[in-house]
Parts: C-alpha cells; sequence; structure tokens
C-alpha cells in the first residue's frame, strides 16, 4: 500500500530518516544535532576522518538514541592512515581524489591498490570503534560501495566490527517518476547496479533496508519533495537520507556548493513532515 489519504504513509511502509557527513564540519554536526532533537532525523553516518570528527562524537555521547554508522570515505574525502602509508590511494596530503572513474578502475585493477584500500577500509572500523559508539550501520562517501570491490572489503571488515546492516543506495524510479523525477539512463543503471551490492550483504548474512530516497533529490531533499514522497511510499523498510547543516561554510562551499543544507535541514524540522510520516517513522 502507498501513502493513505492526506499524505500520512501507511502502516506497510517504515522510514527511517537519515543524514550523511557527521563530522565533516560543525555546521553539518550542528545541523544533525537539530534536526535529532527538534525534528524527524534518528540516523547518521561518521566521517571518522572528518576536520570536525571529534566534535561530532562528542554530540553523538549525548545523543544516545541516535543511530550512527560509518560513513566510509575512500573519494573526496582524508584518510586515516597517513599518506606515507596508503600513497596510491591519497595526495600528499592525505586526501583522496574526486575522480570516481580513475578510482574505480585502480580499485579493481590494481592489487597494491587494492591492499592499502583494505587497510584503510579497516582503520577506519577501527577508528569508528574507537570512540566506543555502537555501530548501527555503514555505507559510503558517494556511495563508492556500490564498487564490487570497496563492498566487499567493507563487508569483510566490518564483519570484524560487528557491522550487520550496510545501505543498499536503491531507489524505485517508478516511485519517483510518480513523485514527478523523469528517470535517465543514470538512475536506471544505478538502480540495476545495486543488486551485486545486495547480494553480497546477503551472503554476508546482513542485512539493507527495501529502499533508499535521496539520491535523485541529493543535495535538494526539501519540505515539498518530502511531502510528494509521503504520498507514494512503497511498502516495506525505507531510508530517506540528508545532508542537512546549519548554515554554510568554506568547506561546504568547496565541496557540495550547489546543496542545500539549511532547506535540507528545515525540512526535517518541518511540522508538516512530522505529521505526513508520522505512522510510518521507525
Amino acid at each position: 500500500m502507498q501513502g493513505s489519504p492526506g499524505g500520512v504513509a501507511s502502516w506497510t511502509s517504515r522510514v527511517i530518516f537519515s543524514a550523511d557527513d557527521f563530522g565533516l564540519s560543525e555546521a553539518v554536526n550542528e545541523g544533525v544535532e537539530r534536526a535529532y532533537r527538534d525534528g524527524v532525523l534518528r540516523q547518521c553516518s561518521l566521517m571518522v576522518a572528518g576536520e570536525a570528527a571529534t566534535d561530532a562524537v562528542r554530540r553523538a555521547r549525548s545523543m544516545p538514541g541516535l543511530r550512527l554508522g560509518l560513513h566510509l570515505v575512500v573519494i573526496e574525502g582524508r584518510s586515516v592512515l597517513p599518506a606515507s602509508v596508503v600513497p596510491d590511494l591519497v595526495d600528499a596530503s592525505g586526501w583522496f581524489s574526486s575522480d570516481q572513474l580513475r578510482l574505480g578502475l585502480r580499485y579493481y585493477f590494481r592489487p597494491r591498490v587494492r591492499r592499502q584500500l583494505r587497510a584503510e577500509i579497516a582503520a577506519q572500523f577501527a577508528a569508528f570503534a574507537a570512540t566506543g559508539l555502537d555501530l548501527h550501520h555503514a555505507d559510503a562517501h558517494k556511495h563508492m560501495h556500490l564498487h564490487p570491490t570497496v563492498g566487499r572489503l567493507l563487508i569483510e571488515e566490518g564483519a570484524r566490527y560487528g557491522l550487520n546492516r550496510v545501505r543498499v543506495p536503491f531507489e524505485p524510479v517508478a516511485v519517483m517518476a510518480r513523485c514527478g523525477v523523469v528517470p535517465g539512463l543514470g538512475a536506471r543503471a544505478m538502480a540495476a547496479g545495486t543488486s551485486v551490492l545486495r547480494r553480497q550483504i546477503t551472503r554476508a548474512g546482513m542485512t539493507a533496508t527495501d529502499q533508499v530516497f535521496g539520491l535523485a533529490w541529493s543535495g535538494a531533499v526539501t519540505e515539498a519533495r518530502l511531502l510528494a514522497l509521503a504520498e507514494h511510499l512503497p511498502p516495506g523498510e525505507t531510508e530517506i537520507y540528508t545532508h542537512p547543516a546549519a548554515g554554510r561554510d568554506a568547506l561546504l562551499d568547496r565541496l557540495m556548493p550547489d546543496y542545500q543544507h539549511e532547506a535540507e535541514l528545515a525540512a526535517l524540522l518541518s511540522p508538516a513532515v512530522r505529521d505526513a510520516y508520522k505512522e510510518a517513522m521507525l
């Protein structure tokens, strides 16, 4: 069953609102905290090497009801291991490239790079464990765990730390079409490509939500769009992922200049959104 009259999600749908990039900056951390305390946010993913990771961990300890996971960074971000240890992964400053195609080819075809990649992924899980916080799930920045090598290593190293839940970023194109989004070839290909990751986590005995929304609207998950989606929620367990922040800063301007972080925070704080999803929220 889809949304019931009045935009209130049906009991056959279960929804968790999540946020990525916790630890990237204090503006993001503040947005996550406000969205949790005063809004519908109940889950987020931590960048353990983010510039504001220490601040994020401090805040997370004061929000025990917030489900926290690892936001694995193997693209466009900082490594945990020193650049001298993973020289084929990062530049001299310890920063991963933003070139997804080039990284994907190197991760797949070069054994030396794969060894360093495994070490870095293990180090990120170890850094999360060192916080003493419970590991609820894992996902990856820019959904890089859709890459079969990254996905496999995330699952294998995560299992050592009790990981049992991984995001599979499957966004049903039919649902998005009903919300006014015309699915392009890229969206269809990505939806089809999630089947490999889902098989990987199933074989590992791990779980995932049935679908994820926020991909087509990444950086622009506004109140109006969330209200539209509430009318068309498919049955099963759904994650709606967002990028809230309480204001702009230089890092957000550099990495995500077009993202509407404050509008996404406003959507998560919206009473109308809370009402629309109140019967479905996990």
